[in-house]
């Protein structure tokens, strides 16, 4: 499969149309692509069945989003198809920023080892989407995706959400528990309910060109301010798997469109990027402008608006797609619990007070990067061509040149949702962080992944000097009425022949080795260290000793 063969995905008369009548369904999430289909996913991995609405047939065409950051691909991974993502994708972490053809810096996005997925890859939304909706047909009881259903109507009753959908059969309507607006920029569920983003628009445009071709480059990221081979202001190029490279180019906002999207001055403009003697092949090309703006709240009534439906950012920097997921991330254990009925539907008030903050973040970067590449008035001009002069020389200055402040996970510490014990000790790992990985061994000897140890639900992680400690820690739990999964971490030597490595394994306890030491040093692992992660892998609080009733009270209090 590449972006020239798209395979067209069988459509099925639904069976409303068929006669079907007076079925609730838990929740149905509007629009196929990655933030929808991954929202599947995961709600099928909590045991949530939804239906998938999609108007079209096929995955994406055009590279689109290609730029795929580690914690979004550690959110993959849980979901399923994280490994099979670095497999085909194009791994990179150096980033090397040009101004004409003088490289000024480099910057590496992870120099430290130990971590199961990459700082980024590069890989193809068109690829995204097949390897999700792979994985989503092995949910056959919790998934059903309906191509060629296209939203257009939908109103809001005292407990449910009446959605019309029209086919290539006609038109018919699904009532929902809930409803998952994942359909995009031009989300015909945010028109639906009358929702306008607020926001800048900016006027600069942009053209993108997906180009096949064999050529010696390098897999780092790599920008040019005022590159002396184009008369664009910038220049960024990626190196996709299957010999695709995108090239971004910064046409000025007085550019003319027609004449910038013609094939012969789209070719013209990447034989400037390659040289006269590489033979390549246009394969896809759009020009754009973008607006950073959102909506206001991201969930309405019994609707919740993720990805692109409920935000907009510039593409340099990755926060478009890599924020989508990290939404569907936030959001869908908690709706989970809501329809189970373990927490109230208020726990959903934190999804829009977490990924608010997190669209402000991403939004006030792709603003101001947007300001740097492309300065409006002539002060702005001055002190961006200043930065870049004295960047050369100076590595102060290389600080302040913005080519895209690359996608980053937000903290959430501060936030009420976020509850941090009073006992609570300093350390990097600190309530409302993104986890960090690390290599672990097992008790059986086989090597894991702190993340993958954790998965996606409520774990308290302890850190403990012996093995022996498992039992008694375990028992503590049991005693304060906490049903959540224990892993101990212990360190190199940890484990005796006395204790047997699978001694005190009962239960949902797990012993965990750290031979390497690195889960040690980035939760500053002391014995008695003890954290509470959400199902999102987020810090929820941490605990300078192991407390089972305070680990029990907190649980419970991030719950309501």
């Amino acid at each position: 499969m590449d972006g020239q063969e798209l395979e067209a995905f069988a459509y099925h008369t639904p069976p409303e149309i068929r006669g079907r009548k007076g079925v609730q369904h838990a929740v149905v999430i509007v629009g196929a692509g990655p933030v929808g289909l991954a929202a599947a996913i995961d709600l099928a991995l909590h045991g949530v069945r939804c239906i998938v609405l999609d108007d079209n047939d096929r995955v994406s065409a055009g590279s689109r989003a290609i730029c795929w950051a580690k914690r979004t691909l550690e959110i993959f991974d849980r979901l399923g198809v994280g490994e099979r993502m670095v497999a085909k994708g194009v791994t990179w972490q150096v980033g090397r920023v040009y101004h004409r053809d003088e490289e000024l810096y480099s910057f590496d996005l992870l120099p430290e080892r130990g971590h199961k997925m990459p700082a980024f890859i590069n890989l193809q939304q068109y690829y995204v989407e097949h390897y999700l909706v792979e994985r989503a047909a092995q949910f056959p009881d919790l998934i059903e995706i309906r191509w060629k259903n296209e939203l257009v109507g939908l109103r809001q009753a005292e407990r449910s959400v009446l959605l019309e959908v029209d086919t290539p059969d006609g038109r018919y309507e699904l009532e929902a528990l809930w409803v998952l607006a994942a359909d995009g920029a031009r989300s015909a569920a945010r028109r639906a309910l009358g929702l306008e983003f607020a926001g800048h628009v900016f006027e600069e445009k942009f053209l993108i060109a997906d180009v096949r071709m064999r050529a010696d480059y390098p897999s780092d990221r790599r920008f040019w301010f005022q590159p002396s081979f184009d008369p664009a202001e910038s220049v960024l190029i990626h190196r996709q798997p299957d010999e695709i490279f995108r090239i971004d180019f910064q046409l000025g906002w007085d550019a003319d469109t027609e004449a910038e999207r013609q094939p012969a001055r789209v070719m013209e403009r990447v034989r400037h990027v390659v040289g006269p003697n590489v033979k390549f092949e246009l394969e896809w090309c759009s020009i754009y402008t973008f607006q950073c703006a959102r909506l206001e709240r991201f969930v309405h009534g019994r609707v919740l608006f993720v990805g692109d439906s409920a935000h907009v950012v510039s593409p340099f920097g990755a926060r478009g797609g890599n924020g989508g997921i990290q939404d569907v991330d936030n959001l869908c254990w908690k709706l989970a619990l809501v329809l189970q009925s373990r927490a109230p539907e208020a726990l959903l008030e934190s999804y829009d007070c977490e990924r608010v903050r997190a669209c402000e973040e991403n939004i006030r970067h792709s603003s101001r990067t947007t300001r740097f590449m492309t300065p409006k008035t002539p002060m702005e001009r001055q002190l961006r061509d200043a930065v870049l002069a004295l960047a050369r020389e100076f590595p102060f200055a290389r600080t302040l040149v913005n080519s895209g402040r690359l996608s980053r996970p937000c903290s959430l510490a501060g936030l009420s949702s976020i509850v941090a014990d009073e006992a609570a000790v300093a350390g990097s790992m600190a309530p409302g962080t993104a986890c960090a990985d690390a290599p672990l061994v097992r008790t059986d000897g086989g090597p894991t992944w702190l993340l993958e140890s954790i998965g996606g639900d409520f774990t308290v992680l302890t850190f403990a000097a012996s093995a022996a400690e498992l039992g008694r820690l375990e028992g503590e739990q049991r005693a304060a009425g906490l049903d959540l999964p224990l892993r101990l971490l212990v360190p190199a030597g940890g484990i005796d022949r006395a204790s047997g490595p699978s001694a005190g394994l009962k239960g949902r306890a797990t012993l965990l080795l750290d031979a390497q030491g690195l889960a040690h040093e980035r939760y500053d692992g002391k014995p008695g260290v003890t954290y509470l992660i959400r199902p999102d892998q987020h810090v929820g609080a941490r605990f300078g000793r192991f407390d089972a009733p305070r680990v029990a009270a907190t649980y419970a209090r991030s719950l309501s």
